[in-house]
Order: C-alpha cells, then sequence, then structure tokens
C-alpha cells in the first residue's frame, strides 16, 4: 500500500518509522520512493526524530546506503502504512509543514564539507549523540565506516574524538573532562592540550602510564593540520629554514608548544612524571592512533617536533629540583634517551660509566661552557638560542658530565642539584668549587668502607675526574681547559685534601704507596712534608685522650711515621712533634681537669698561652705530686722542646735558637721546681720543700746565675714557713735526739740565705727582714735549749753531791769537769740583740749587727742530734745526704755541728755583703782557706 501513499504521507511515514527506530522500514521506504524520500531529506528526518540512545551499528549502514545510493535487493517486504492511512491529504500536508527537520548545516562545520551531505549529517548526530545522551563511545561506530570516504571524519575522529575517548572512557573515566565534544572540539588548543593531561602522572602508581597517555592523547592531538599555525615546508634556502629555528613560542604549534611547557612543569614540580614521560615516550613519532590512520606530518614537521622535544627533555633535566640520587639517576635516563633519539654516540649505562668515567671534556666546546651560559640554566629554556638546551654533541656531553658530577657527589651525601653543578662549572669560581671538593672529601669517610683501599683508589680517581671531565685520558687533553665542576681547583689542592682524607682513616699504607713510593709523585716533596706535618697536628688537636697509644694521639704518631722516606727523625718539627706526644703522654698519668666539668683534652695544651701553668694544676689536683719533680722538670722541658713556651704576640710558636731553647729550658725548671716549693709548703711537706731548696734552686743559681721571678719567691716562702701540728714529721732522723724546732729554724735560714743569693737587688730588705726574725728565733731556741741543759746539769750535780749515785758510786773527776763547763755554758747564753734595721739604713754597724746575730749559730757547743753537715731529703725520691751516726762522741758532734754554724754564718754573710755591702763599702768575703 505504501506505492499508492501521497509525497507527503511518505514524509510523514518516514518520520514516524525515525521515531519508532525503524531502519528496516525507512529502508524500505527509500529503496521505493527514492525520488521523493531523497538523502539530505532522510538524513535530515534521521538527524531529527532518531532516538540518540540508538545504537549507531542498527543505522550506520542505512547512512552507507542512503550515500551510496544502493539498497540491498532483500525481495518485496510488505510496508506498514497504518500511521498514516488515516490522514487526509490536507492533514498530512499541514503535519509535513510542521516538522521542522534540523538542518545539516552549522557555523561549526568547515566549508570544505558543505557539499558533503553525508559528512554533514555525520557530523551534526556525533555532536547530538554525544551532548544529548553522553554517549561519546557510540561515535566510534557511527564514524569509523566512513573514514575512508571522508578525510575530514577521520581527521576528527583521530585528533579530537579519540584522544577525548581515551581520556574520559577508557584513561580517566572517573574524572572525565567536563566538555562535551562540540565544546571540546571548539577549545582553544592549549587549554585542550591541558585537559588531556590534567590526570597524567597524578598518582605516583600509575607513572607507568604516563608513557601510554603520551602515545594515546599527544600523539593523536598532533594529526590535525589546523592546529598547525603555519605550515612548515621543504626549505629550499637558509631563510627560509630560519624561518622555523626562529619563530616564537606558539606559531608553529601551540597545543604541542603547551605539552612542552607542560613537561617543564612537570619537572620543576613532580620530577617523577617528566623522567617517566621522556624514558616511556620516544617524541612524536610514538604515536598511537589506534589504527584509525597513520601520521600524515611532513619530514620538516616531524624534525621540528623532534627537535623541540629533544630541547624541553634537557631543559626537563635543568629543572629537576632535586640532588638525591633517584633524581639523577632520572636525569641521566634522560641524556640516554636523548643522545639515543638524535642518533648520537650511545650513552652507556650508568652504572659502566661511573666505573669508566667517560672522557667528556674533548666533546664539550668553549661555547657551551661560556660564563656567559649561567643564567640559560634559569630562563629561557625552550628558546631556540639557548645552547645548553639545543639538542646537539656538546650540549648532550656537558649535561651529561653535569649529571655524572652530581651523582658522585649523592654518592658520598654530599647533594648537589643538576643546576648547582651547571653553576659551578660555568661561573668558574674557585672558591666555591673548593668547598664542594673539600665537603665531597670529607664525606669520602661516611659513605663507603673506611679501610677498603679499593674504595679510596676509586674515589680518588673520581675526585680528579670531576676536576677535568677525563681530559688527561683525551688525546688533545692539552688543548682544553678544566671543563670539570672543580676545574679552578688546583690538582694539588684535591691531593692534599685527598692525601688527609687518607690518613684521617688510617690508610697509611696506600697514602705512602700514592704520595712517596710512586716515581712520578702527585705532590711535592716540600709540600708532601708540610701537609703531612699538619694533618698530623690536626689529628692531635681532635684527640680527646692524652694517652699516646690510643685515639688522636696514636693516629698522630703514626702520621709521622707513615712516610720514613719523607719525615725525617732528625727534623726539628720531627723532634717537636715527638715531644709534643711525650708531654701530652706524660700529662696522662694525672688528674687534670683545667675547667669546670671539662676534662684535659690534647689541644688545650698546643694552643695554650702559658702551658707551664697546667704543671700547676697538676700540683693542685694530684696529692703528692710535688714529689715527682724530675718527672714534672722532663714534662716542662719537652714543652720547651715542642716549643710551645715561645710564641709571637698573635700567639703562634716560633722556632727559637738552641740558646734561646736552652735559657726557657732552665727558667722552666726554676719555674717548676717554684711550684713544687710552694705545694710542699702548702700540703706542710716542709722538708721536701727544704730540700728542693737546696739541692736544686741552689745549683741552678750557680749554672745559671740570671735572675728569674720564681726561685727566690720559692726560697722564701720556705724560709717563712712555721712548723704546725700539721706538718709532716721528718723520716730520717733515726733515733737521733736532735732538737726538731733548732734544726727547723736552721733549715728555714738556710732556705732565706739562698733567696738572698738569687733575689734581685729591690728585694732583698723583705728577705733580710725574715732572715733577721728566723735568727731571732733560733737565739730564742738555743737559749731555752741551754737553760733545759743547765737545769739537767744542775739536777745531775745534786745527785752527785749528796751521794745518792745508783750503785753508791761518786766521781770527784765528773764533778770537777762539770763545774769546768760552767762557764762555757754561760758564755753561749751571752748574747746581744739589735733591733729591727731597714735596708736604706743598713751600714757597717748593721753588717756587724748582722755578723753577731749569726754569731750566735757558732756559740752552740752541745748537741745531741744530727750534725748540720748532714742534710736531709723530702722523700725517697730525692738524694739523701749522710746522718751522723749515734756512736760519735760528743766533742767530735759539739765540733761538726759548730763548724757547720760557722759556714752558715759566712754563707749568710757573703750574701748580705755581696747583696747589700756595695751601699756600705764593704769587702767582698774571703774564700775559707783549708
Amino acid at each position: 500500500m505504501a506505492l499508492l501513499l501521497s509525497p507527503a504521507k511518505l514524509v510523514l511515514l518516514a518520520v514516524h518509522f525515525a521515531v519508532k527506530a525503524d531502519v528496516d522500514g525507512l529502508t524500505s521506504l527509500a529503496a521505493r520512493h527514492g525520488t521523493i524520500l531523497q538523502k539530505e531529506l532522510l538524513l535530515r528526518i534521521l538527524l531529527t526524530y532518531l532516538p540518540e540512545t540508538l545504537q549507531s551499528s542498527k543505522y550506520v549502514d542505512f547512512v552507507g546506503q542512503l550515500e551510496n545510493g544502493a539498497f540491498p535487493e532483500t525481495g518485496p517486504r510488505e510496508v506498514d502504512c497504518s500511521a498514516v492511512e488515516g490522514l487526509t491529504e490536507e492533514d498530512a500536508t499541514k503535519k509535513v509543514r510542521k516538522l521542522r527537520l534540523l538542518s545539516l548545516s552549522l557555523p561549526e562545520i568547515p566549508e570544505e564539507v558543505a557539499e558533503d551531505t553525508t559528512t554533514r549529517f555525520l557530523l551534526r548526530r556525533a555532536y547530538k549523540v554525544d551532548e544529548e545522551a553522553g554517549l561519546l563511545d557510540e561515535l566510534p561506530s557511527l564514524l569509523l565506516p566512513f573514514l575512508d570516504s571522508s578525510p575530514y571524519i577521520r581527521t576528527l575522529m583521530v585528533s579530537t574524538i579519540l584522544p577525548l575517548l581515551r581520556r574520559n572512557c577508557e584513561y580517566y573515566p572517573q574524572d572525565p573532562i567536563p566538555y562535551t565534544l562540540l565544546g571540546f572540539q571548539q577549545l582553544p588548543d592549549r587549554v585542550a592540550m591541558n585537559l588531556l593531561l590534567s590526570q597524567t602522572g597524578v598518582r605516583e602508581p600509575e607513572l607507568h602510564l604516563v608513557g601510554r597517555d603520551l602515545k594515546g592523547l599527544v600523539g593523536p592531538w598532533l594529526f590535525n593540520e589546523a592546529r598547525w599555525k603555519e605550515k612548515i615546508k621543504a626549505n629550499h634556502s637558509e631563510t627560509q629554514h630560519s624561518r622555523v629555528d626562529d619563530a616564537t613560542e606558539g606559531d608553529v604549534c601551540p597545543g604541542w608548544e603547551q605539552f612542552l611547557k607542560w613537561l617543564t612543569a612537570q619537572a620543576a614540580k613532580t620530577w617523577r612524571v617528566a623522567v617517566s614521560a621522556i624514558e616511556q615516550w620516544d617524541g612524536p613519532g610514538d604515536v598511537d592512533l589506534g589504527g584509525w590512520g597513520a601520521m600524515w606530518l611532513s619530514d620538516e614537521e616531524q624534525d621540528h617536533l623532534e627537535q623541540r622535544y629533544a630541547r624541553v627533555a634537557l631543559a626537563s633535566a635543568y629543572l629537576i629540583p632535586e640532588g638525591s640520587t633517584a633524581a639523577l639517576e632520572g636525569a641521566y635516563s634522560i641524556v640516554a634517551k636523548i643522545a639515543s633519539l638524535l642518533d648520537q654516540d650511545s650513552v652507556p649505562p650508568l652504572p659502566s660509566a661511573l666505573a669508566t668515567l667517560p672522557p667528556l671534556a674533548e666533546q664539550v666546546t668553549d661555547i657551551v661552557s661560556a660564563a656567559r651560559n649561567a643564567t640559560l640554566m634559569r630562563n629561557n629554556l625552550l628558546d631556540d638560542s639557548n645552547v645548553l638546551t639545543t639538542p646537539k654533541k656538546s650540549s648532550i656531553a656537558f649535561l651529561h658530565g653535569l649529571v655524572l658530577s652530581a651523582i658522585l657527589l649523592a654518592k658520598t651525601g654530599s647533594s648537589c642539584t643538576l643546576r648547582r653543578a651547571g653553576e659551578l662549572v660555568l661561573l668558574q669560581d674557585e672558591r666555591e668549587q673548593k668547598v664542594e671538593a673539600t665537603k665531597l672529601i670529607h664525606a669520602l669517610g661516611n659513605s663507603g668502607p673506611k679501610t677498603d683501599d679499593k674504595f679510596w683508589i676509586k674515589a680518588r680517581n673520581e675526585i680528579l675526574w670531576l676536576r677535568d671531565w677525563g681530559a688527561e685520558d683525551a688525546p688533545v687533553a692539552s688543548e682544553h681547559p678544566a671543563r670539570g665542576i672543580f676545574g679552578q681547583v688546583k690538582r694539588e689542592f684535591l691531593e692534599v685534601e685527598i692525601l688527609k682524607a687518607l690518613l684521617a682513616n688510617t690508610r697509611y699504607t696506600l697514602a705512602r704507596t700514592i704520595y712517596e713510593d710512586t716515581p712520578d709523585r702527585p705532590l711535592g716533596r716540600q709540600l708532601l712534608q708540610d701537609t703531612i706535618y699538619a694533618i698530623a697536628m690536626t689529628a692531635y688537636d681532635n684527640a680527646s685522650n692524652p694517652n699516646r697509644t690510643r685515639g688522636g694521639l696514636k693516629k698522630c704518631d703514626d702520621i709521622i711515621k707513615a712516610f720514613p722516606k719523607t719525615i725525617e727523625k732528625s727534623a726539628p718539627a720531627t723532634g717537636k712533634i715527638e715531644a709534643l706526644l711525650q708531654a701530652t703522654h706524660a700529662l696522662s698519668e694525672y688528674r687534670l681537669v683545667l675547667k669546670q666539668g671539662e676534662p684535659f683534652t690534647p689541644v688545650v695544651l698546643r694552643v695554650h698561652t702559658d702551658p707551664v701553668s697546667i704543671i700547676d694544676k697538676i700540683l693542685e689536683q694530684n696529692p703528692k705530686s710535688y714529689t715527682k719533680i724530675q718527672n714534672l722538670i722532663g714534662l716542662g722541658a719537652r714543652m720547651v722542646q715542642a716549643g710551645l713556651v715561645s710564641r709571637d704576640k698573635h700567639g703562634n710558636t716560633n722556632n727559637a735558637t738552641e740558646e734561646e731553647q736552652e735559657r726557657q729550658r732552665l727558667t722552666t725548671e726554676r719555674r717548676i721546681t717554684a711550684m713544687c716549693i710552694d705545694t710542699a709548703l702548702t700540703e706542710d711537706d716542709f722538708e721536701t720543700a727544704y730540700s728542693y731548696v737546696v739541692n736544686h734552686l741552689s745549683t741552678l743559681s750557680t749554672t745559671n746565675p740570671e735572675v728569674d721571678e720564681y726561685s727566690w719567691k720559692a726560697a722564701l716562702q720556705a724560709g717563712k714557713y712555721r712548723r704546725t701540728a700539721h706538718t709532716l714529721r721528718p723520716t730520717h732522723l733515726g733515733n737521733t735526739s736532735g732538737n726538731p724546732e733548732i734544726r727547723h729554724l736552721e733549715q728555714r735560714i738556710e732556705c732565706l740565705s739562698t733567696a738572698l743569693r738569687i733575689a734581685p737587688a729591690p728585694t732583698l730588705q723583705e728577705i733580710i727582714n725574715a732572715f733577721r726574725r728566723a735568727e731571732e728565733e733560733l737565739e730564742a731556741a738555743i737559749k731555752a735549749e741551754d737553760e733545759q741543759e743547765d737545769a739537767w746539769d744542775t739536777a745531775g750535780d745534786s745527785i752527785i753531791h749528796s751521794g745518792n749515785m745508783p750503785g753508791g758510786f761518786t766521781s770527784p773527776t765528773a764533778h770537777r769537769q762539770n763545774t769546768s763547763t760552767k762557764p762555757a755554758a754561760s758564755s753561749r747564753r751571752q748574747q746581744v740583740e739589735e733591733a729591727p734595721m731597714s735596708l736604706f739604713d743598713l751600714s757597717k754597724a748593721s753588717v756587724m749587727s748582722a755578723q753577731r746575730n749569726l754569731t750566735a749559730l757558732s756559740s752552740l757547743q752541745r748537741s745531741t742530734g744530727l750534725s748540720r753537715s748532714d742534710t736531709v731529703t723530702s722523700n725517697a725520691s730525692t738524694a739523701e745526704r749522710g746522718i751522723g751516726s749515734d756512736g760519735e762522741d760528743g766533742a767530735q758532734s759539739q765540733t761538726k755541728r759548730a763548724r757547720k754554724r760557722d759556714q752558715l754564718r759566712e754563707a749568710a754573710m757573703g750574701t748580705l755583703v755581696s747583696g747589700v755591702g756595695w751601699l756600705v763599702g764593704a769587702p767582698a768575703p774571703v774564700a775559707e782557706r783549708d
């Protein structure tokens, strides 16, 4: 019956079939009434009334049949016309006029397809399906059958629908782009590119998919000639060729340039994304078009994209903000990838490169390594004029050297970014390079096995490579300056620092092999010698234990002994260090705290402005340590030998001559002796103090008559000492019955006599006053002793005269002898006292008065104690003098005692005459004749 329908009813029936999605009915109508239901009319009916939710596969064949004008020969099919049979012609005509069929043309549809009704229908149908139904994934079924017949459809499918479809439906369906196909197609290229990549690399577990995104999103996006603002054609002249090179950003392909910006932004912010992108994507030639097309770019366009991609890859390496090993390894992979993409010399794997350290200096030109390029690492990295990111052999070799250098630093824990490494090379600041080199070498001890010589040999080779990037291995090394990150640092400086590190980590044998035993020594003999001394002293200064067999002092000693061909034992500097070690070791025998809560450390001795004063601290903090005077004097002598007591105004040690050193030694010995005397007196050990005065100070004054400020004061203090209940009693008197008070006063007078001999003239008055007071006390003690003896004699005579002697014996002879001795005893008690006199008023009469005071010493005739010739020592450690035996008869003992006191008198008188006699014109003392 459809054969009898009017045109109006046929149109209405076609609309009915479209609304009902009856494609078969439409096919039958179109096949039978092609003159009325023409292609454009049917396409408009489909566009207007065919449900958007209908699967494209159910009507796409019908569209193709309309395009070809050929329908399948399937036999006559009865068409159901019931939908329009009841309509009058007038009603049918009115309904047709009200259909409002959509036009196949839109402003967005380019003019190039204005005559292609099928393409226009497909475009409008695709937009409606996506916009009305949101069925973007239905579009491939709709459009794929027409790719070959419509280049525009192919371009749309590959460059727009495919990226959008993948982005929204396949890659990141949970976070789709909020634009319809038409809206996305109308976006500026830069915005669209950012939307396509907005989820790429956002989640770290998905970093392995970054390359997939670039292949499937960025690559297809370029498959659209309309996105190239300026067509790059074959260049036949140098002028035309420079057109592309000089093009400003966005003149050629804005979407591509936006991708490059995105990649550099990722490098600066999340470098792992950039590294993953470059590792996984080979550039614009590596595209996944889903089988819908092939890359159509010309050779010039392809070359332009590849060059820009290589530039942005190099720029990304410079932008990596971290100096970690992982980040630098990523930068190394970028270098290797770009060298491979540009068909340059292959970059070896990182482990191989670190093992062999390739020579790169000869590949880096002066243009690339110029200092002015330092600003190019921070600005305009993508500009064609930036030589650092120009994809050429020189710039790649330069970046290769920077990456390896930074990795070598990172291995030791000395973090360094590529930008920092580049600045070290380009700015050529020697001070900055030295700082980095020193930091690297010092960090070596903490980054590897300290006892592995292979590790240190490799570390040394790496440090030297960092200076010249293997220039010494290159055939024309002499033609190239040192280009490494330590290029401005002299090799000698690096060798010295390496030597320090070796010795600090006890690699003595290796250090001797490299710097002393090799024929071609890296360091000159004098520099090596000075360096060894400096390192040894550094080890000393860092020591915490003064024992030379442990810690820093042992290291100092070992360092000096590790280079027998360079460090001679007889060298003055060697002797000083040995003396310093001996002195420091001697201090380890004592408890010593110089500051509260801070134990003594060796460096304190070396930097102390007055190291001899440390001995005073030893005497204070170690009871009885004054008895070890020889040890302490030896300690002082070693301080002198070490040069510690000879300093300039800045506190630095001077090289004293032998004569000066001997004078310093004597002065130090006197000072230490004085310290021991003072300490002995403080600890109430007068006997030891007295022994030091008469046995040490007197001897020192004889061998060196120079006046010092220590000896006479110590002798004076000993002469002023008074016995107390705490005074240590002598241990060497045996069973003798000497008067301890008289003996003590005699010793004090002898100490004062020594003080008079060695004291400077302005101090004599004080000593004389003390001397006079001691004499007075001695006279009083002698007088008291005589009185006591007389009392005993009287008591004895009474016993004899009374006949009460035990046994009934009476001896007239003894009585006569006793009577004869009384005048002598009486004469001893006849003393003349003089008033104290000042030094200014001393005259000949004063000298005579002083002589009369001393005469009292010879008036003593009876003594049951030791003879005065028998002096004492303080302890078993000091030399003992002879002690009188108990078997001597009384006369012999009296004779010895009188003789000793005569000597004491003469010594004191000699001192007075020589010290103050010049004031009164007294003659010099005459030596006693035998």
